[in-house]
């Protein structure tokens, strides 16, 4: 099931670290091509030699050790990893990580990885659910990092309560989530736009919004990682676009309008989230305007409203619509929903802490046809995005 897939276990030292071996050997049974880091702690909990003779891989330990082949060992494994688990990672790990900390092999290599990073904590109630700990553990899944909740339970300290590793069973079926990502839009044509547009007024000014795309540039990574076929169409933005995605750059709300309308009539589902300026300076200057006395008057006219042309125009897609309001969220979201044909809306109060334009984070509702309302807490933008097509799919 995971042939060919590359598996980097991390233990750290915690009493769990004797169940990693059970970890290592269901993931070893499955096909997977194992490597295990091990923390100094870790090595007075459970001997290298064992993970050795799991993974048939030598054990890494120290950083400034001889190495066994001409390559830099933490950037070899960061590189080869599909997935790298944490299991059991104690609050020290987390704190490093969370903290920009690389003093050893683990932290090091996890900081030179792109590979998804998956923490499994296994601690005493009390260090768990310490301040410290919990904000720390927010912090990175911010940053797109995944954790498994820990068990509640009788722990080795004698206490009971949440800091026992979770069931080994969760935790192979989570990295099989991850390594094996579901394929539920294969076959799909999906189109996305993302970011601002810019209008301009003359030619060293302009008008446009805080929209940075990462909202937008996160969705069609996880339409992509599902088995879309993905066009993203951009406006201004300093994020690089996701592999495998066709990519069409765009500057003005006419720009985007004009790509939008080339190219909706193939896709399946049709997602817009970019930020469209309502309004365009009706004239803009051919020189720069030059400052004078006085005030400055600019008239703006309408832009074409994307959005509500795709509804009217639509046959078989689905059709999902943004709506980033700073009051009245339900009322607006909702009637925009309606006007414009939507079959589903995702709206966000760009004044909430952790939701506003440029966050690494988001916290939306999404509304359906039906009125049905479902609110998904503070998380990643790429977790949201993943959440926004699972409900995508639940409306065929």
């Amino acid at each position: 099931m995971l042939k060919g897939k590359n598996i980097v276990v991390g233990v750290t030292g915690g009493v769990a670290a004797y169940k990693a071996c059970d970890i290592v050997s269901r993931l070893k049974k499955l096909g997977a091509e194992i490597n295990v880091i091990m923390t100094h702690s870790a090595t007075e909990f459970v001997q290298p030699q064992t993970f050795q003779a799991l993974t048939q891989n030598p054990v890494t330990i120290d950083m400034f050790e001889t190495p066994r082949y001409w390559e830099i060992e933490h950037i070899s494994l960061a590189q080869k990893a599909d997935v790298l688990l944490v299991a059991p990672a104690t609050a020290n790990i987390i704190g490093k990580v969370a903290n920009g900390i690389a003093d050893d092999m683990l932290s090091t290599t996890i900081m030179a990885s792109t590979a998804k990073v998956v923490f499994a904590p296994a601690m005493n109630t009390k260090m768990y659910q310490n301040v410290i700990v919990q904000e720390n553990i927010k912090k990175l899944k911010a940053l797109g990092y995944s954790f498994i909740n820990p068990d509640s339970g009788r722990l080795a300290c004698g206490d009971i309560g949440e800091g026992k590793l979770c069931e080994v069973e969760k935790i192979i079926d989570t990295v099989l989530a991850i390594a094996l990502p579901k394929q539920d839009l294969q076959d799909k044509n999906l189109l996305v736009t993302a970011g601002p547009t810019v209008e301009t007024i003359d030619p060293v000014r302009f008008i446009t919004n805080h929209s940075s795309g990462k909202m937008g540039y996160a969705i069609a990574e996880a339409a992509q990682s599902r088995g879309a076929k993905v066009t993203l169409i951009s406006g201004p933005t300093n994020l690089h676009p996701p592999k495998g995605v066709d990519v069409i750059s765009t500057t003005s709300a006419l720009n985007m309008y004009d790509a939008v309308m080339g190219h909706y009539q193939q896709q399946d589902i049709i997602i817009k989230s970019a930020a469209v300026a309502d309004y365009r300076p009706e004239n803009p200057s051919d020189i720069k305007v030059k400052k004078q006395d006085g005030t400055l008057s600019i008239n703006f006219v309408r832009n074409p409203d994307i959005l509500m042309e795709l509804g009217t125009k639509k046959t078989n897609q689905i059709l999902v619509g943004f709506a980033a309001e700073t009051n009245n969220l339900m009322e607006y979201a909702t009637g925009k929903l309606v006007k414009k044909n939507l079959d589903l809306i995702v709206a966000n109060d760009v004044t909430e802490n952790g939701a506003g334009f440029g966050a690494d984070t988001n916290i939306v509702h999404l509304i359906d046809r039906q009125g049905n309302q479902t609110k998904i807490e503070k998380a990643s933008k790429l977790e949201i995005a993943h959440k926004i097509l699972d409900k995508i799919l639940q409306l065929k």
